[in-house]
């Protein structure tokens, strides 16, 4: 059994050294091989953690078949984020060992994997539970005459960019660049792009 280690903790305070030896302990009474121990020290609501991120290459690699962690909350920022990395072990064969809270999904062992199946269950209403309340909140806003979506632009702002996008196609016959668009308008390229296709682009195709 090739095996992950994974331990997290949320400050430069705290150590993994007690999470890594229970571990590696369990690991020495199974007689199964560390193939490599992976270390967090960030809070478990960071998106991005670059040990988590090398323990999902590894699984995505197929190069282990199982992992081991202290507890679920070393792993998972929130329930439907669990089910999700947990979806993506079995999908690749990657069975979970959770020593400290008795969870292990092996095949040869039918209740551990029941656990991870009401797991994510649960997490599914969870996703689908904020998802109809996200609606119902959109609904609401808009039976009020409340805008929904991202802010419209000013009329200022699009009536200055028709201006210099109107000169510039009188002068030297193109609409100007996005970079110089948003740069005269203090905004962003992306911003500066949708404005020169409307006020641009569209002209001179039209002129044509």
């Amino acid at each position: 059994m090739k095996v992950a280690l994974y331990a997290r903790v949320s400050t430069d305070e705290q150590t993994v050294s007690q999470q890594l030896d229970a571990l590696r302990g369990d690991c020495r009474r199974h007689g199964w091989t560390i193939i490599e121990e992976i270390e967090d020290v960030v809070s478990g609501m960071t998106f991005t953690r670059k040990g988590l991120d090398r323990l999902m290459e590894l699984v995505r690699r197929k190069k282990i078949d199982l992992i081991m962690a202290h507890k679920l909350d070393r792993l998972g920022r929130s329930l439907p984020h669990l089910a999700q990395m947990i979806g993506e072990f079995e999908a690749n064969g990657v069975a979970l060992f959770i020593p400290g809270q008795g969870i292990d999904t092996r095949q040869a062992n039918p209740a551990g994997r029941l656990q991870m199946h009401i797991l994510m269950a649960v997490a599914d209403f969870e996703r689908a539970l904020i998802s109809e309340r996200t609606k119902l909140k959109l609904r609401a806003l808009q039976t009020a005459g409340k805008h929904v979506g991202r802010p419209k632009m000013l009329k200022s702002v699009e009536a200055a960019a028709k201006a210099i996008c109107d000169q510039a196609l009188a002068t030297a016959g193109k609409p100007p660049t996005c970079r110089a668009l948003a740069t005269e308008l203090n905004m962003s390229v992306g911003a500066a792009h949708a404005l020169r296709v409307k006020f641009g682009k569209q002209r001179l195709a039209e002129a044509s």
